[in-house]
């Protein structure tokens, strides 16, 4: 009789906690998902208008290098899907269908991922070149343009982990629903 007390005690326990815990995921989501929009905005005007001129080799944009295109296109990805996906989080009848926040959480997170490396490829050879193809560095003679897409690439890296972190919080809220699996050799012992 006792051991039926505490599993009904646990279970009023952890009914408590679930109910907790979805308010305080929800305000964390909320948070990293408007935390995202004006980091997302910064990197695309940091790239977008990022030019420098060199009187020996010419202007240089983010026109003329199609991964920071990439990049651009990524940021506004996630900063459209950011706001809409912070505000539709507060309404009752989508908060109720995680799945609607897993799937594109997931996708945007290995967008990012893409993205990111794409763009740490491209500073990283503009800055130290690759002698082995005949690339020379660029940085040298285009230090603003360097500095600035170095700084876009910072936010670009703190919204793939925002990203992340709302991916694993989408994965816990679709997946909570369910019970884990059951272990057929605990069970057997406990009878």
């Amino acid at each position: 009789m006792r051991d039926n007390n505490t599993r009904e005690g646990e279970r009023s326990y952890s009914s408590k906690q679930q109910t907790q815990a979805p308010k305080s995921l929800r305000l964390i989501d909320s948070c990293l998902r408007l935390s995202v929009v004006p980091l997302s905005v910064a990197t695309i005007w940091l790239t977008v208008t990022n030019q420098q001129s060199n009187p020996d080799y010419g202007s240089l944009d983010y026109n003329s290098i199609m991964g920071l295109k990439y990049m651009v296109g990524v940021s506004a990805i996630c900063a459209i899907y950011a706001l809409l996906s912070s505000i539709s989080s507060w309404v009752t009848c989508l908060v109720s269908k995680a799945w609607l926040f897993f799937v594109p959480d997931q996708v945007l997170a290995y967008l990012m991922t893409t993205s990111v490396a794409g763009a740490t490829e491209i500073v990283y050879l503009l800055n130290k070149g690759d002698k082995m193809v005949t690339w020379s560095e660029v940085c040298s003679s285009y230090p603003h343009f360097c500095s600035k897409l170095t700084i876009a690439l910072g936010l670009h890296v703190f919204v793939l982990f925002s990203f992340l972190f709302l991916s694993v919080i989408s994965a816990y809220r679709a997946f909570s629903v369910f019970d884990p699996p059951c272990d057929d050799s605990q069970t057997n012992i406990n009878a």
